[in-house]
């Protein structure tokens, strides 16, 4: 199979919820994560288009910080569905940029695809 991805994934396992407009679930696991999505293990029950709030939280030893992003799903597997994040604040992309520099077997792929996004935005403030 084709692999059709613009970004990056790396193997990322944390805890993630997922609030749609009709259903919650709140402790699920992630598989992987990229800049523009993550593929959530085990929940099922929803179809492509639909959008939710995702909430990704890291915990440490002395804190606990959430990334929020909006996403839609893309995909949806017998073992899970794929999220692309439409939407998030500055910070929330900071961290998960450091995450995915810091899990990543090669982070100049990763500089690239960054690049690409900011001169994408920039383009779209010009139109």
């Amino acid at each position: 199979m084709e692999n059709k991805r613009k970004n990056s994934r790396v193997p990322f396992q944390v805890i993630i919820g997922l609030d749609f407009p009709d259903q919650s679930h709140a402790e699920c696991e992630t598989e992987d994560l990229s800049l523009k999505g993550v593929f959530v293990l085990g929940v099922t029950g929803h179809k492509i288009g639909e959008n939710c709030l995702v909430t990704l939280r890291l915990v440490g030893s002395t804190s606990h910080l959430s990334l929020k992003m909006k996403g839609t799903v893309v995909r949806v597997g017998e073992d899970g569905l794929a999220l692309h994040f439409y939407e998030m604040d500055l910070d929330s992309f900071f961290h998960l940029k450091n995450i995915l520099y810091y899990n990543s077997e090669n982070p100049d792929a990763l500089d690239d695809e960054l690049s690409a996004q900011i001169e994408s935005f920039q383009s779209k403030e010009h139109e």
